[in-house]
């Protein structure tokens, strides 16, 4: 398998960064194609925590390159921060990381609009990060962003910021530009510094291609928070699934080799939106804490609920997995009893396809089958062979029902406390 995108299968927060942290190592070069600073992929190595918002999570393992596409925004203040942070923790970037020169920046004016929007929104909000993710995206389409290539010619840029600053205040009114004075001096600087580090991704992708290197693509968030096949409109403002890899990076979908997705053994969301199978009171405030479920952007809980197949089959129906990783297997060993769910139910008819609306999906019944627990450690196991029968039981079940391999077994936070069986996505 030369090159591989890896997709959230769920509402994010699947262990993206664990798994591509594990596969780096096999690959020559990884690639962000979407999204911004509101992810938070997390990966521990030799139990070191390592938090990363921006950065391809490959930039962990020596020599290999990183690439940031155009489907991306970027923060270049928090980008700044990223890249020192790593730097005084003994991670060097220079040479090995490459941002796209058509990718749009996130202007601190964005971050501080979406957070007046989603209190605008009352109890409607989103749930969002409130880090400009949107507010940006939106101003790409109306085809008035930043983006970073127009920093090479710094006169062009300050009067292209001007012109931004102009059309907002038209507008908004003399507030924001008060606003723009203060915040200004900070983005502009952390932009230059961001100049260090653009190249042409495309054209740096096809050129490791053809000398034969191999391509892990790095997705963020998940399939539900798609901005068109997610639970719309609580959803992000990228294409989450597959789709954003072409759009996103400047790949010829033909060149993709296989789509691994990342799941977890239950499911989590965070901020608004139906969630059919969330599970209330006891038992999902006990899976919350067992598998620390706290964002890594902005340490919100998550809401935890039973795996969704029908959701799940829906996912691998948009993004053709050839290969599928579950996390986090272990929060389950203590449990009695664990729940799956494999339908939907709408005013007691049983639906066949995944429904396109929020309305319909606050009205759905899920439906559920029942599992008996294993009750025994599965942490640092690493052959399937060793795990507990009723494990195995209800991993050859998620494999039944949606027809995809479960090639990577994630029993514990390290890079070792996993399961590579002899059919995984490497060996394709």
């Amino acid at each position: 398998m030369k090159n591989i995108v890896v997709v959230g299968a769920q509402w994010g927060d699947e262990g993206k960064g664990k798994v591509v942290d594990l596969l780096s190592e096999n690959f020559d070069v990884v690639v962000r194609y979407q999204g911004g600073h509101n992810a938070g992929h997390t990966v521990i190595v030799d139990g070191e925590k390592f938090v990363l918002h921006l950065i391809p999570s490959g930039i962990l393992h020596k020599g290999k390159m990183c690439f940031m596409g155009n489907g991306m925004v970027i923060d270049p203040i928090a980008l700044k921060k990223e890249i020192e942070g790593l730097k005084k923790r003994g991670i060097n970037v220079d040479g090995r990381l490459f941002i796209s020169k058509r990718a749009h920046l996130i202007h601190p004016y964005h971050r501080d609009f979406e957070s007046e929007e989603e209190n605008l929104r009352g109890k409607s909000a989103i749930g969002t990060t409130k880090r400009g993710i949107g507010p940006t995206y939106a101003d790409k389409y109306l085809r008035i962003g930043l983006r970073t290539g127009d920093l090479f010619d710094e006169k062009f840029f300050v009067e292209k910021l001007k012109f931004f600053k102009t059309y907002k205040k038209s507008l908004y009114g003399e507030k924001i530009t008060e606003k723009f004075k203060e915040l200004d001096r900070e983005f502009l600087e952390s932009s230059f510094f961001v100049r260090n580090y653009l190249g042409d991704v495309p054209s740096l992708i096809e050129k490791y291609m053809s000398e034969g290197k191999k391509i892990l693509f790095e997705g963020a968030q998940g399939t539900m928070l798609d901005v068109d096949f997610g639970t719309y409109p609580y959803v992000t403002s990228s294409n989450s699934s597959v789709s954003g890899v072409s759009s996103g990076a400047g790949i010829s979908p033909l060149k993709i080799s296989g789509i691994l997705g990342i799941f977890k053994s239950y499911t989590t969301r965070v901020g608004g939106g139906p969630f059919p199978t969330e599970i209330e009171g006891e038992k999902g405030n006990y899976i919350r804490e067992k598998g620390g479920e706290y964002g890594a952007s902005t340490g919100r809980p998550r809401r935890c609920g039973w795996l969704d197949l029908f959701q799940m089959k829906y996912s691998t129906l948009i993004n053709g997995f050839t290969s599928l990783a579950m996390t986090k297997l272990d929060v389950l060993d203590e449990l009695d009893e664990i729940s799956i769910c494999t339908g939907y139910e709408i005013d007691g008819k049983t639906l066949s396809t995944y429904p396109s609306t929020v309305e319909e999906l606050e009205r759905i019944k899920p439906i559920f089958k029942n599992f008996k627990g294993w009750k025994s450690s599965t942490v640092g196991i690493d052959d399937f062979s060793r795990l507990p029968d009723e494990a195995k039981n209800y991993i050859d079940f998620i494999e039944k029902f949606l027809g995809v391999k479960v090639s990577i077994i994630s029993v514990g936070a390290g890079r070792k406390e996993t399961i590579l069986r002899e059919d995984t996505i490497l060996n394709g």
